[in-house]
């Protein structure tokens, strides 16, 4: 899972060496900006994956027949394609209200708008991969898990290079990129599914107390997560809004730095994964030792990397950033703003993995309210009486806020281990 999750940013970092290296910051910033929009419009919908993992993570544990794991799969599906065919149908008033609410210049709002128009395409394929990953994890099946998503970005870093590099193409080349990829990768997971004796089944609409329980059910745990996502999404949108006020270098540079902080979390999630399944396993099998033992081993490994990658930013964080861009000026800014980035592994590490727990053990409502807490009562107030220190503020605002989840999510701890 970590060699999955971390293809994520480096697809990322790509995104933003190749707007990097050309002739404008405005290009770097059109892309930032318009992949934090998606980020925040797709990434909203990562419940789909976190609950689909949840829950059948906790029907193996179970025991549960194969057929009531492949009616959960459906479900999500099935809603996936709903939420899908919402954004495509109303893509113009989405990319307006979005761009609008960045605030950035009128040439990187040109420019994002244009990856955005294309990009938006590929909604159906990459809300569907979001449910089937979430299966293959709850399945224990990590190698087709590394499988599709692999394929996806690398198949996606190709073509960034193919269309900006070789055809000459700028923002539009890496939107066209990303979609050709994702339904690729749509191809691969139904591949994947059937290796791993998952089946779709034939559509049928039966309705009785048992099937509008389940839905319930399911429907009350993807929008309470779903909650939760939004919250965390907004606060970085947040964070590039206010980025892109203080004018187009800042907003590049902190684009770049941001690239830091989603690597090291996408290598961490492998952990937060990995307890995913423990906490459903364990809790489907009502086995208290097994999750304790569990939460015990990843959180030593979660401390451990995260130090590393402490030690790694300040001995070579300067050499990532030139490797990122070779702009004079957002090189500069960056580098004066590294030292947050020192500091962000060793504080976000612990929200990261009890993510996992709490995924696990679908216990969405308490997922939320740490994250409307943290946002809310902590990032927000912090940032506004930080103001004055200017984008260092602005960085020590996001600590805040990463912390906060930390602090919030461990005094629900005690009371998920006495209910197993």
């Amino acid at each position: 899972m970590i060699l999955a999750n971390i293809s994520v940013p480096l697809l990322g970092m790509v995104d933003t060496a190749v707007m990097g290296h050309l002739n404008s910051p405005h290009f770097l910033g059109a892309v930032a900006v318009g992949t934090l929009i998606f980020s925040f419009l797709f990434w909203g919908f990562g419940f789909l994956r976190m609950a689909t993992t949840g829950l059948i993570a906790q029907a193996v544990g179970h025991n549960d027949p194969e057929l009531h794991q492949q009616l959960l799969l459906q479900r999500t599906l099935l809603f996936a394609l709903f939420i899908a065919s919402l954004l495509l149908l109303f893509q113009s008033p989405l990319s307006h209200l979005a761009f609008y609410a960045m605030g950035a210049s009128d040439l990187v709002t040109q420019y994002g708008q244009e990856y955005f128009s294309i990009r938006i395409w590929s909604a159906p394929a990459i809300l569907a991969n979001y449910v089937i990953l979430g299966c293959l994890i709850g399945l224990s099946a990590t190698r087709s898990a590394l499988i599709l998503v692999l394929t996806i970005n690398i198949v996606n870093i190709a073509l960034d290079l193919l269309f900006v590099i070789v055809f000459d193409m700028a923002v539009e080349g890496v939107a066209l990129a990303s979609v050709f990829a994702e339904y690729l990768g749509l191809v691969i997971s139904y591949r994947l599914l059937k290796t791993n004796r998952i089946k779709l089944l034939p559509l049928k609409f039966t309705f009785s107390f048992q099937v509008d329980y389940e839905l319930h059910r399911l429907l009350q745990l993807h929008g309470n997560i779903f909650i939760r996502t939004l919250c965390l999404m907004f606060s970085f949108a947040f964070f590039m809004a206010q980025s892109a006020k203080q004018g187009d270098i800042v907003l590049a540079a902190n684009a770049v730095l941001l690239h830091f902080i989603t690597f090291m979390a996408f290598f961490l999630d492998g952990f937060a994964n990995a307890t995913e399944v423990i906490t459903g396993n364990a809790i489907g099998n009502k086995d208290k030792y097994q999750l304790k033992r569990g939460l015990t081993y990843t959180a030593l490994w979660s401390g451990v990397i995260a130090t590393l990658f402490s030690f790694g930013y300040y001995f070579w964080g300067a050499t990532i950033i030139n490797l990122l861009t070779t702009i004079p000026s957002v090189i500069t800014v960056a580098n004066e703003y590294l030292l947050w980035l020192i500091i962000a592994p060793i504080i976000g590490v612990w929200s990261y993995l009890l993510d996992g727990l709490f995924i696990g053990a679908t216990r969405s409502a308490e997922m939320r309210n740490t994250m409307i807490f943290s946002t809310l009562v902590c990032y927000l107030p912090a940032w506004y009486f930080l103001q004055e220190l200017g984008n260092h503020g602005l960085w020590l605002a996001l600590i805040i806020f990463l912390a906060s989840r930390a602090i919030g999510q461990a005094c629900y701890l005690p009371k998920i281990l006495s209910n197993v």
